[in-house]
């Protein structure tokens, strides 16, 4: 793949995801807290989507020969502590590293500071990585991939995950529908549970 075509098609990917960050409000501090505590699964929704369509659109582009696949390596102590430290990040901040990018445009003030402080902790972490690595970065596969475990080619398991993926998100989502999620913040009305919990209107006084 050349380079003008990794821009387009990163570019195009950008667009499609960042179109569906915003209509979905899932860049919000508020949706994304929200997710952290379990009171609503609209950014679990769009994220697992998110899984779904990257899983398709790398099958294909490796079928055709323009794109590589580069598997990360796998180490159990970096992404377990990883994992929480960023998971425990998120629900203090109300961010995470791809929405604070989506925050700061929209005008949310403390994002910025949010994305100030992601990335002083991203240079902090290559000064202490030497440190770190004995400790972190050991104790893993390495770099496996489940065509190697099982001996499926690349786009079947894609395939397979993505037809997984919709239907867990069809269950999820008579489970939960998004309007319910959402609540009054989109179209001013509000959903039956908002209802239910609202309180009931007062009579004004006469005069």
């Amino acid at each position: 793949m050349s380079l003008v075509q990794a821009i387009v098609i990163g570019l195009v990917m950008g667009a499609v995801f960042g179109l569906a960050l915003e209509k979905s409000r899932v860049f919000e501090p508020g949706m994304i807290v929200g997710q952290m505590q379990m009171r609503n699964f609209i950014m679990l929704k769009v994220f697992l989507t998110a899984v779904a369509t990257g899983a398709v659109v790398i099958a294909a582009l490796h079928g055709l020969g323009l794109a590589k696949l580069a598997p990360k390596a796998t180490f159990y102590a970096a992404d377990v502590i990883g994992g929480l430290v960023l998971g425990a990040g998120i629900a203090l901040a109300g961010a995470c590293p791809g929405t604070v990018l989506a925050q700061v445009g929209v005008g949310y003030r403390d994002a910025v500071f949010t994305l100030l402080g992601g990335i002083a902790g991203a240079m902090a972490f290559s000064y202490a990585e030497p440190t770190l690595k004995p400790m972190l970065l050991t104790g893993g596969p390495g770099k496996i991939t489940f065509m190697d475990l099982t001996g499926i080619p690349y786009w079947m398991l894609a395939a397979g995950l993505a037809v997984a993926i919709v239907i867990g998100l069809v269950a999820l989502e008579k489970w939960r529908p998004w309007r319910q999620d959402l609540g009054a913040d989109v179209d001013g009305d509000f959903g039956p549970r908002e209802r239910a919990a609202a309180p009931a209107a007062r009579p004004e006084p006469a005069e």
